[in-house]
């Protein structure tokens, strides 16, 4: 059978619940283990409480099941041969109205099968300490909480820092109190941070030189098997190593089954956290073992990059594998530059354009031939920040971004094809080359302007063959600038009949698209219509002008 299952609270150490002075517990049987800890407390007096226990519990009792004759017979024993191995993780024993004492026997078996054993005084209600283990839960979960917050912000930090990949491994290796690898493509160490996990001090002489031999070689061991377990998350390696300890199988059920032979007295069952075995290649991005006392855990990085980051820590609490998987996100990203190498490209094509060199020129350094430009507004009133901005170029499968004022703009290759982005509006250009950029740059935001006009997610630019094209272009070209030359120094007028027209004269939509109000449109139009002295009513005139502010 499988495990006990476990809440995703954090558990209660058992000494926390003693240290309760309002409860007045006292354990009177059972080892005195500080590291034993209660998932929850159930009451119970079933005779045979093993069908309702998940494992974890601190099993409640007034001892009402309990017969007359107990005490001559073998009940106590295999009562508590029941509770162990159902997985419970302590008896509390309740005085008064049916017991004066705990038995005596009770207590017997309890030392004998290594379970504690509470005695809970008459004041002192069943309700009373579930309530107290619940709150001291609550307040592991809130501790729990504001380290893994606290852990995020400083990896966060780290990652900003000119040095982010050691910075990042520093500060993970401080937060689990152990040591943290990234493992390159091959399996090398490109960069550690922290120390070797040590055990808990020893509470006797000061270690031996044997002793110090035994530690250095399980610390070594303890290394050999996180590089294994890396080895078993990069994607382009082959099947576990069964060699690895802990490797070979999974660890084995602490439940037998009902009914089946109970352990020997005295012997300790298997923990509920007993080493796990790594996963497979194929689930996922992670893995996990213990050897030497050691917590080891392996998280791939990215898709097919072969970068590995390994944690080896001397304990795993709740939130470490949270906090390892926010450092695991960030070196993904920083390590995903270093193998893709488009930094140092972009880097390149800058240097070039400020250099003077052609869009021509640098656009193979890109990675593309032929591009669509997308202009974004986010839909709140807040303008983007450059975070925002960053995951929406990588929603969009670009890192070609710009952030202006309200509108960020991705050049983005022709064949990743754009599409509705949760929170943002976008207008999208017709595929262009290089050679006009600047073109399709314009595209995008008339395409934006009317994506907000109309309350569309996505508006592509839509470039046909129209009468248009059955006018020579200088002779197109020279029409518009004869048209529109008193708008020649007034671009907002030029902006506001261009989408006035386009959205079919509607001064509501048009001041959407604009961000003006309704009223500056009307004075607007009404001032293009003096400066043209054309009745802007007119079909006619509407699209000879439509047809001259569509050129470039």
């Amino acid at each position: 059978m499988p495990d006990p299952a476990v809440p995703p609270t954090p558990p209660v150490p058992l000494a926390a619940l003693l240290a309760r002075e309002d409860l007045g517990l006292r354990q009177i049987a059972g080892p005195s283990d500080p590291s034993t800890v209660i998932h929850w407390a159930h009451t119970s007096e079933m005779a045979d409480p093993y069908p309702y226990l998940l494992g974890g519990e601190l099993l409640l009792t007034a001892g009402v099941h309990i017969p007359e004759a107990a005490g001559s017979g073998t009940y106590f024993d295999d009562y508590v041969s029941r509770v162990v191995a159902a997985g419970g993780a302590a008896l509390g024993f309740g005085l008064a109205p049916v017991h004066d004492t705990v038995p005596r026997a009770l207590v017997a078996a309890c030392e004998a099968w290594e379970l504690p054993l509470l005695e809970v005084p008459p004041r002192t209600t069943f309700s009373g300490v579930a309530r107290a283990v619940w709150q001291l839960m609550a307040q592991a979960r809130h501790a729990e909480l504001r380290r893994v917050t606290e852990a995020q912000q400083s990896l966060a930090a780290a990652a900003s820092r000119p040095d982010p990949v050691p910075s990042v491994l520093r500060q993970l290796a401080q937060r689990v109190g152990g040591r943290a690898v990234l493992f390159g493509p091959d399996g090398t160490e490109i960069a550690v941070a922290g120390r070797d996990p040590e055990e808990p001090p020893p509470t006797g002489p000061e270690r031996t030189p044997r002793g110090a031999d035994r530690e250095a070689g399980e610390a070594r061991e303890a290394r050999e098997a996180l590089r294994r377990l890396a080895g078993i998350v990069r994607p382009s390696t082959g099947p576990p190593d069964r060699s690895a300890p802990g490797g070979s199988a999974a660890a084995a059920s602490a439940r037998p089954a009902p009914g089946g032979a109970r352990p020997a007295p005295g012997a300790t069952p298997a923990s509920p956290t007993s080493p796990t075995s790594p996963t497979s290649p194929t689930s996922p991005t992670s893995a996990t073992d213990t050897v030497a006392g050691v917590h080891l855990a392996t998280y791939s990085l990215g898709a097919g990059r072969g970068f590995v980051l390994g944690v080896a820590a001397p304990h795993r609490d709740p939130g470490d594998h949270t906090i390892a998987s926010v450092a695991a996100v960030l070196l993904s990203l920083l390590t995903g530059e270093h193998q893709s190498g488009s930094e140092a490209a972009r880097s390149s094509a800058l240097v070039r354009l400020l250099l003077g060199a052609s869009a021509e020129d640098v656009a193979p350094l890109l990675g593309g031939g032929r591009w669509v430009v997308v202009h974004a507004r986010p839909d709140t009133l807040t303008a983007p920040d450059p975070v925002a901005a960053s995951a929406l170029g990588a929603a969009l499968g670009s890192p070609l971004i710009d952030v202006a004022r309200d509108v960020v703009r991705v050049l983005l290759p022709a064949e990743r094809e754009p599409g509705p982005q949760p929170g943002w509006t976008l207008g999208v250009s017709a595929v262009a080359g290089p050679a006009e950029w600047a073109v399709a740059d314009a595209q995008a935001g008339r395409a934006l302007a009317r994506a907000r006009a109309v309350r569309a997610e996505l508006v592509r630019y839509g470039a046909r063959p129209a009468l248009a094209d059955l006018v020579p272009e200088a002779d197109a070209e020279a029409h518009a600038r004869a048209l529109l030359a008193r708008f020649e120094n007034a671009p907002a007028l030029t902006d506001t009949l261009r989408t006035w027209l386009s959205l079919h004269g509607s001064w509501d939509r048009t001041a959407v698209a604009l961000d003006v109000h309704r009223n500056t449109v009307r004075q607007r139009i009404a001032k293009c219509a003096a400066l043209l002295d054309l009745d802007l009513d007119d079909p006619d005139v509407r699209m000879e002008l439509w047809f001259a502010l569509r050129r470039p």
